[in-house]
């Protein structure tokens, strides 16, 4: 009998999930507390707690080639970038393809995660559910497979700010944030610089009479877009680009990049200054923070300081009269109540996860969290390679290391992410990007050995370690190999082209080609011997 294993959520790690039990033989049984698949993409116009929330105008950051299921590419006239219905497209796809939805139970929430009595023999797990009826139910399984979730939680920082009960106006977090429209016209501040925060700035600089962005330690910003208007990712993420950083001191990489951003918009002209170098936090992606700063339709400030009824005054000691609104993007924290206290460890409620998935604390692995990092990558592919590892582990395919291994490779992973992420919480979160896909492909069988691929496939070779480090590369061989992988990774700059090829170009005549050449060559002679006899 297959052993039957509980996913928890149907978002992008919770889909990935349930195919990876089904490749390993195992029967999914999946949660999912709404009454639709995507989790965080699922734009609803009203928050709901103890869920993910977006904005309507979000676009995702990472480009489609970069974040698509390893074994299922975006289709090719989906735009590179796509925004939260595009990429529901893409799960329904997915989910359809591989017959995913008949293991989904909706409107299900699980209430508690419990280790049965004979644990550290059977390894199983008593799950409790209440379904949209209210009728609770008790479950038994072999496994679990966390995909909650981490951005739930909003922190909402009130008391940080002097006076705050003294304004008039609406305080709300980035979760809340739907669309600029209740700001039309208005003042508004939006406090803290991540993603969301310039986001959402952006977004109300073209509907409010002035919207200011507060931050206490600024940041560099970038857009998706490098040379020749290429995505940002593929261009950067590559084996060969991060072996060439690898060889290089920080410190000239640092100046090296920080160079490159300044000669776009001097990020000290544009109040956008950090206090940190650029490799040692994530930057900010977006397109047109600056241009708006440009406009004057945002402005920077720095740290709120407090609060006079509708007055804020901030650190430097400027003052901006008649605030109609404040937003908090101040970051989230993460929760998963229906698990185990005893898996939490300090009293910030953090999980101690060898490679950011197995509690080492437990007898029997066969509980996992998905999808729980931070990456300056996308993010959908990671939660893939875990949820490939995850499942094998479950099934007895795969052993993990004694625990007091375990142990201090989370505490030295957690050591080196400090001086970064002084919140030893977030600090476990980080992860660089292909290392820790690697090390977790190596622990599937999956890594490409690109030595031998040079060697047997030099066409496939030269873009696995040349080109973007997309996620078809992890499906080349080993477990769960999938046929059309070297022709996805042939083909991936064909899909970047295909949708923006909307608009014929005609090729310039080969006729027309030779003449401008003739006629430039001509006269660079005639230049040149007019050089000679002036200075003869």
């Amino acid at each position: 009998m297959a052993k039957r294993v509980a996913v928890i959520g149907a978002g992008s790690s919770g889909l990935t999930s349930i195919k990876c039990c089904l490749d390993e033989g195992l029967e999914p049984v999946c949660f999912e507390s709404s009454d639709d698949i995507g989790g965080l993409w699922n734009f609803k116009a009203q928050p709901e707690a103890d869920r993910c929330s977006i904005y309507r105008s979000v676009i995702v950051n990472t480009s489609k080639e970069m974040m698509c299921y390893s074994d299922f590419p975006m289709p090719d006239h989906f735009p590179n970038f796509v925004n939260n219905s595009t990429i529901m497209q893409y799960f329904r796809l997915y989910a359809e393809h591989f017959s995913l939805l008949k293991h989904i139970h909706f409107q299900t929430t699980v209430r508690s995660v419990r280790q049965r009595p004979d644990f550290s023999n059977s390894g199983q797990w008593e799950v409790v559910t209440v379904d949209r009826g209210g009728r609770e139910e008790t479950h038994v399984f072999d496994g679990v497979l966390v995909c909650a979730g981490h951005y739930t939680q909003p922190i909402k920082p009130l008391s940080d700010f002097s006076g705050i009960d003294t304004f008039p106006g609406t305080i709300i977090h980035s979760w809340e944030y739907k669309d600029p429209d209740p700001y039309l016209g208005k003042r508004v501040v939006v406090v803290g610089i991540g993603n969301s925060g310039g986001d959402i700035a952006v977004d109300l600089s073209r509907a409010c009479e002035k919207t200011f962005l507060s931050t206490r330690k600024g940041a560099w910003v970038i857009g998706r877009v490098v040379d020749r208007g290429l995505p940002l990712d593929m261009i950067m993420m590559t084996r060969a680009r991060d072996l060439f950083y690898w060889l290089l001191p920080r410190a000239l990489l640092n100046l090296i990049w920080e160079r490159t951003l300044n000669q776009r918009h001097d990020h000290k002209l544009y109040g956008l200054q950090p206090v940190h170098r650029i490799l040692d936090q994530r930057v900010v992606i977006n397109d047109d923070l600056p241009g708006r700063i440009l406009l004057g339709e945002l402005v920077m400030k720095p740290n709120v300081q407090k609060f006079q009824g509708s007055t804020v005054v901030f650190d430097d000691g400027t003052v901006e009269e008649k605030i109609d609104a404040v937003i908090l993007c101040t970051g989230y924290d993460y929760r998963f109540p229906f698990l185990p206290t005893s898996l939490s460890s300090g009293s910030d409620g953090d999980l101690k996860l060898y490679r950011r998935i197995f509690p080492p604390s437990l007898e029997r692995p066969t509980l996992a969290i998905l999808g729980l990092i931070q990456t300056k990558g996308p993010i959908m592919p990671a939660a893939e390679l875990q949820a490939r590892w995850a499942t094998r582990v479950i099934a007895g395919l795969n052993h993990l290391p004694p625990a007091e291994k375990m142990d201090k490779t989370i505490e030295k992973h957690v050591q080196a992410n400090l001086k970064s992420y002084p919140w030893p919480k977030v600090a476990a979160l980080q992860v660089d990007h292909i290392p820790y896909l690697d090390a977790i492909a190596k622990e599937v069988g999956v890594c490409p050995n690109i030595a031998w691929l040079l060697l047997r496939d030099p066409a496939v070779g030269f873009r696995v370690f040349f080109g973007p480090c997309s996620p078809y590369q992890f499906r080349l061989n080993g477990p769960g190999h999938w046929s059309g992988a070297r022709q996805a990774i042939l083909t991936q700059w064909d899909r970047v082209a295909k949708p923006m090829k909307t608009r014929p170009i005609p090729e310039p005549s080969s006729f027309s080609l030779f003449f401008w050449l003739g006629l430039s060559g001509g006269a660079a002679l005639i230049f040149a011997l007019m050089a000679i006899q002036y200075f003869l």
